[in-house]
């Protein structure tokens, strides 16, 4: 819970800082709160869609959910944006 606090604490300074609010996304997993999670890998995306990393986590989660449709658009879209930055290893 320590982790949750602080990385909430660092958003309360930039708000919409995809590093900081991905870390918080896998704090929330952990803890078993996927709707959380889920809103913020949303909203990485939106604002910033080259911010591979939280693709895959988006739709391992949506697994998860058994919304499988979902998962696959989720996985195709993290695979065309890491081809547009050249990212092999995402």
């Amino acid at each position: 819970m320590d982790r949750i606090i602080k990385l909430n604490e660092f958003l309360k300074v930039n708000p919409t800082d995809s590093f900081v609010q991905h870390a918080l996304a896998l704090e929330y997993i952990k803890l078993g709160n996927d709707e959380q999670a889920r809103g913020l890998f949303e909203e990485i995306l939106n604002r910033e869609p080259g911010y591979t990393g939280s693709y895959y986590h988006l739709a391992k989660l949506l697994e998860r959910q058994e919304k499988t449709e979902a998962a696959i658009k989720v996985y195709e879209k993290g695979m065309e944006e890491t081809l547009k930055a050249g990212d092999k290893h995402a």
